[in-house]
């Protein structure tokens, strides 16, 4: 059997719908296996998930009340690690965006755009704290609904979703100060759409500017994972901020669609795919809703051979790989100078090795499960055509759990800029790797995608970083690291990653009128 035949073969089972990739409690199949998978055993550290009071259903949060959906409709969240159900969630529809919108009118015009904003900082600080209180429940939550780590979920996700409310909370009372000269003003009612991959963390991005500027919101989380939105609902509560100032309508694309057409929904916000995005430009298009876009991308991450080689390579796996790539600026595409290339991928193969796969409850884990059978049937089918291409995938020799969906940590090396892998975001923990001799070829590379999102630079040279980066089309330029966030800087991309900016005193402008 030729080596491209088996390579197809091996693309083949893990795509195999009977034996989801690769099969369960099986090896992972490749030709290249790399014999570490068992060398490192841990014992089980388990998070404590007993304690946590999921409901078998949850409605929506319209007006301050949790209330059944007008159709009667509900859905099921599964825990994608088991695939078992975790609860019923409300689908809301035209009627309950409707609602929805109306209290979130109300109470911008007669309580929220009124009060000073010193007393909208206050509300904020209030929720702020309580997500602190309450972060180690909402964590679990958040990876059990979700599927990504504990580790991720504990230590990024819920410190980000405080900090933002706090910093927002700053600058309720300053908003003439972060705009010289000008007078800013609510726009009125915000429709807010989020993805899967940070629940939480894009609910906290799009709320707490929104609320800082004196808007009322109306949030529509993702079909899969609802979950812990609904108990941001409950601290919105327990914080007494005023009814109808979030709401938020669970559902899936009609629900969005839904929030999108209404003729009262001042300003869009959106991250999710780009074609999505493009669909929402047509539907506003003639309108007077502002819209801002934070959409897909295929991040490089350039490692040039004067950098610390080994601190580079646990950026590319902190960065594509402990958040099971899920990370719309994950570093799925790796350039590398020539003359380190073969230290990079022996580095690369022995690291990946030792990564552990499995329960995302366990503090040990590195690589949690996938989101969805669908978002895994993706992954199965982008890689299988990296194979088909010519491309050589590696993988590490390890056991997956017989439930769930699970991708291996993987890569691809003889890849080249016309591989639909190198091209198209995969979101899964499977990299591109590719060569270049000149930082001029670096760039052209690196730019070289219908995505302008993010990018990261390796080198020992603080003169190569600020040449190299203000070539880059990205909107943001890691250097020496990677996947490092904070409220008080923005985040947005360029091309078909979107346009205008979250985060930092750039992320409250979309959501102000400024005279």
């Amino acid at each position: 059997m030729s080596r491209k035949t088996k390579h197809a073969a091996a693309a083949l089972a893990v795509r195999e719908p009977a034996a989801l990739a690769p099969a369960r409690g099986a090896l992972a199949p490749n030709e290249r296996h790399l014999r570490f998978g068992d060398r490192w055993a841990y014992a089980p550290a388990p998070e404590q998930s007993d304690y946590l009071q999921i409901k078998s259903r949850y409605q929506l949060f319209i007006d301050g009340k949790f209330r059944a959906p007008h159709s009667g409709k509900h859905f099921d969240s599964i825990n994608p690690a088991t695939e078992k159900k975790l609860a019923e969630i409300a689908e809301g529809d035209a009627h309950d965006i409707d609602l929805a919108v109306k209290a979130a009118r109300r109470a911008h015009d007669k309580v929220w755009s009124k009060m000073a904003g010193r007393e909208r900082g206050k509300y904020l600080y209030r929720i702020a704290r309580l997500v602190q209180e309450k972060a180690r429940e909402l964590a679990v939550l958040e990876t059990m609904d979700g599927g990504k780590t504990i580790k991720e979920s504990r230590d990024v996700d819920l410190p980000l979703v405080a900090a933002h409310f706090f910093y927002y909370a700053g600058w309720a009372d300053k908003l003439d100060y972060a705009f010289p000269g000008r007078k800013a003003r609510s726009l009125g009612v915000a429709g807010q759409i989020i993805p899967w991959n940070f629940p939480l963390l894009m609910a906290a991005w799009k709320l707490a500017p929104a609320l800082a500027a004196g808007n009322t919101c109306v949030l529509k989380p993702a079909e899969t994972t609802s979950i812990t939105a609904l108990h941001l609902a409950e601290i919105f509560q327990e914080a007494e901020l005023p009814e109808g100032v979030v709401n938020i309508v669970t559902g899936a694309r009609a629900t969005g669609q839904a929030l999108v057409d209404h003729p009262d929904v001042n300003k869009l916000a959106f991250t999710g795919s780009t074609a999505v995005g493009k669909m929402l430009t047509r539907a506003v298009a003639g309108t007077k809703k502002r819209l801002t876009l934070e959409l897909g991308g295929k991040a490089a991450n350039i490692i040039f051979e004067d950098a610390a080689i080994d601190q580079a390579v646990e950026g590319i796996v902190s960065g594509i790989y402990f958040n099971q790539g899920h990370v719309c600026c994950a570093g799925s595409r790796l350039l590398v100078q020539e003359g380190v290339f073969p230290a990079v991928i022996r580095k690369l193969r022995d690291r990946i090795s030792t990564l552990r796969v499995g329960d995302p409850l366990d503090k040990n884990t590195d690589i949690g499960a996938i989101n969805s059978r669908m978002q895994l049937d993706k992954i199965c089918e982008l890689v299988e055509s990296g194979v088909q291409q010519g491309a050589e995938l590696v993988q590490p020799r390890l056991r997956l759990p017989e439930k769930g969906y699970w991708y291996p940590p993987s890569f691809f090396t003889g890849v080249t800029a016309s591989h639909r892998i190198a091209q198209e975001e995969i979101f899964g923990p499977v990299l591109s790797v590719m060569t270049f001799r000149t930082p001029e070829e670096a760039i052209e590379r690196a730019n070289n995608t219908a995505y302008g999102l993010s990018a990261g630079v390796w080198t020992d040279k603080g003169s190569k970083i600020f040449k190299i980066v203000s070539k880059l089309r990205a909107g943001v330029v890691w250097a020496n690291t990677y996947n490092k966030f904070d409220p008080t800087s923005p985040f947005g991309g360029y091309k078909e990653s979107g346009f205008g900016r979250e985060g930092g005193v750039h992320g409250l402008a979309p959501y102000l009128a400024l005279g």
